[in-house]
This record gives structure tokens, C-alpha cells and sequence, in this order.
């Protein structure tokens, strides 16, 4: 086997490398370059082409795609851009700004993994006869011993750059194809490597915004995309008791503190939002810890299969860390609900929950899905606080 756990030697194995223009994937390409792999480097151009040059943070646009092309004429690898931009806006964009108007909170970047880098990306891959995909994603996978190729997800070695969080919904056939190089590598290391390589974008920051988010400002995106949105509305207490007015629920998120403009004796959060009345309900802090979530769109890659009443590790948000709880899954409805050992603030329909075997800093990944629906740990206590 080679490095890539493929069993051919490295320059008969074509690997196409996913290169956004960043350090990561531009490393990957060079790494598996100077190995003697045939590698490949494709680039998608996602969205706002000319808009998105010289912007800081982004990528897959403007700048991002020249420095790709600089990185792959250095190390010396054919390269191509694919046009992606109407694909990108129906499966994701499209369906942000729906997420958004429905008084949800979308994770955009697990949906663009899903349909875009790891389904249509991934299908040009094998047009090109690649034996797989490379991207730099910090997160791990690894063959299972006696499974046939059957390949398993883990949490990187970099617990601060671990992006598994994003990956839940990679399917098991796109599992067994995709190759994370930078899931046993820490950032810094990634960093010297990139100078190492004499890469230009060695010292180019990390993306830090959703890509097609300019400066974290969603509602100005949906505002853009949506016009006739920004439905205005009340602001109302746990009791529906009116405290003020809004210009719209696209400006608010679950958990929100600031920005509600409102005289209270008490700090106040954004408790949920009403789409169908128009309402945003806020009320205090303990008003926001969540014990049960139900999720939709389960997609499951441990085996066996999920079981009543298990024991697995759950993480609601990508800077938290997994945190006990319990799943049971219904395979009639493709649902699942999970009950946290101890309750989590802020958590919101239409954010991503991940599901671990384990707590552990190296765990398997089992899955994950959509949540839809949060039960408060206790509205009395709510009401009460």
C-alpha cells in the first residue's frame, strides 16, 4: 500500500487535489507531488467572480483562483478551473437564504461539502480516472482492518483546527474515495511545510467567513437575495408579552444578545424565532439550554447501525467540544433524537449536530444530521428565571 492506503505504486495513482487557493489544499498538492503521485489540481469557482478579487478570507473566487494556479505552476501539476457558480447557488445559497427566512440557522459549508466538493467534484474526479480525491480538510479517515477498503472518519490530530464537525454528512461510498493528508498534522507544521514547498500562499491568512458571507453579515446577503423578507414584527417575552419591534427575524439568531434594543433590569437572549407570526422571542439565559433535539437528514457512518437508547457523543456547534448524550434513532422517519447528558445553551433549527462514538480528542465520527426541532431543559425554569 501506498501512502494513500491505495495499492499502486505512487506514480501510477492519480490523485485529484481539491485546491481552494489557500494553505491547506495548496500544501496537500505539494505534498503528494514531491511523493511522486500523479496529481491533478482542480479549483471551483463558486460564486461573484469579480466581486469576490483581492476580498481577504474568502475562497473558490477571484484571487483564490489565481493563487491556486501560482501554486500549481510552481510545483508543476496540470490545473483547471470548473465553473461551478449556478450549481452553488441552487444547493447552497438558495438554500441559506430559505434556512434564514424560516427562522433557522444553517451550517452552508456542511451542505457544500454534501452536494458540491464531495458530489459533483467528486464525479469529476473519477471522469478523470483519479484513484481519489484529496482535500485539506483537517479531519482523519483510515481503512478498517478487514472490511474491504471500508474506510472510517476521525477527529483530527489538531484539535483546534478539527473540521469533522463539517464532514458528518460525507457518505460512505465519498468516505472510501476522499483522502484528508493534513488529518495527522498540526496547523504549524502545515505552515512550515507550505514554506518549505516555496509556496506563495504560504503566509495567505485562513478563511475565517462563509465564502459568499463578506465580513459574517447574513442579513445583508439575504436582504440582497430575498428583498421582500425583512417582514417586520414584534419582540415578545417568554409569555408573549410585546417589549419592542424588529425590521425583521433575518437579523436575529438563537442566542443573540446584542443588537435587541430593549430597556430590561436583565440581560435578555434570543430564545427562537417565530417565522409564521413574525416574532422574536427572547427571555433569559437558562431559557436557552436545550435537552432533547430532534434531527432530520440522519446520515449514519458507523457500523452496525444505530441502536436504541445509545451511548455517543454529540457536538451542536463547531467551537464546542463533544459532549455525552443519548440517541435513538427511527428508521421509518430517517430521524433521530438525541437527550445531552447536560443541557446546551443556544442551540438552533437548522444548525448541524455531529455524532460521536465517543468524547475522546481522536474519536470516530458516526454520523450526524439536521437539527429541527430543540425542547427547553425545563420551560418552567425558564419562565422562573
Amino acid at each position: 500500500m501506498n501512502s494513500l492506503d491505495l495499492a499502486k505504486p505512487p506514480h501510477e495513482t492519480r490523485v485529484v487535489v481539491a485546491m481552494s487557493g489557500g494553505v491547506d489544499s495548496s500544501v496537500v498538492a505539494g505534498l503528494l507531488k514531491r511523493q511522486g503521485y500523479d496529481v491533478v489540481g482542480i479549483t471551483l469557482q463558486l460564486y461573484d467572480h469579480g466581486a469576490a478579487t483581492h476580498r481577504k478570507g474568502a475562497c473558490c473566487a477571484g484571487q483564490d483562483i489565481h493563487d491556486a494556479r501560482r501554486v500549481a505552476e510552481r510545483i508543476g501539476i496540470p490545473h483547471y478551473v470548473l465553473d461551478y457558480e449556478d450549481r452553488f447557488r441552487d444547493a447552497v445559497i438558495d438554500r441559506f437564504a430559505e434556512s434564514y427566512l424560516a427562522g433557522e440557522t444553517p451550517i452552508p459549508c456542511v451542505e457544500c461539502n454534501r452536494s458540491i466538493k464531495f458530489r459533483d467534484l467528486l464525479a469529476t474526479a473519477r471522469d478523470l480516472d483519479a484513484d481519489c480525491l484529496a482535500t485539506g480538510h483537517y479531519v482523519a479517515s483510515r481503512a478498517l482492518p478487514g472490511e474491504g477498503g471500508r474506510r472510517a472518519l476521525y477527529r483530527a490530530l489538531d484539535p483546534a483546527r478539527d473540521q469533522s464537525y463539517f464532514l458528518y454528512a460525507t457518505t460512505q461510498s465519498q468516505l472510501d474515495f476522499l483522502r484528508f493528508p493534513l488529518g495527522e498534522l498540526p496547523k504549524d507544521e502545515t505552515r512550515r511545510l507550505a514554506r518549505e514547498l516555496e509556496l506563495v500562499v504560504s503566509e495567505k491568512p485562513d478563511s475565517q467567513d462563509i465564502c459568499f458571507v463578506p465580513q459574517g453579515r447574513y442579513a445583508d446577503v439575504i436582504a440582497r437575495l430575498r428583498p421582500d423578507a425583512a417582514r417586520p414584527g414584534e419582540i415578545v417575552d417568554l409569555d408573549g408579552h410585546a417589549l419592542g419591534r424588529h425590521e425583521g427575524i433575518i437579523h436575529y439568531t438563537v442566542g443573540q444578545r446584542r443588537g435587541l434594543r430593549l430597556a430590561s433590569p436583565e440581560p435578555l437572549y434570543v430564545v427562537r424565532l417565530e417565522p409564521d407570526t413574525a416574532r422574536v422571542v427572547v427571555g433569559p439565559r437558562a431559557a436557552l439550554a436545550t435537552h432533547r433535539i430532534r434531527l432530520t437528514d440522519v446520515n449514519w457512518l458507523g457500523a452496525p447501525g444505530p441502536v436504541s437508547d445509545m451511548a455517543v457523543a454529540v457536538r451542536v456547534r463547531s467551537t464546542r467540544e463533544p459532549r455525552p448524550a443519548r440517541l435513538d434513532y427511527d428508521p421509518a422517519t430517517d430521524t433521530a433524537e438525541v437527550v445531552l447528558a447536560v443541557p446546551e445553551d443556544g442551540v438552533s433549527p437548522g444548525q448541524a449536530c455531529a455524532i460521536y462514538a465517543d468524547e475522546a480528542p481522536r474519536a470516530q465520527v458516526l454520523g450526524g444530521g439536521t437539527i429541527r426541532r430543540v425542547a427547553a431543559a425545563s420551560a418552567d425554569a425558564a419562565k422562573a428565571a
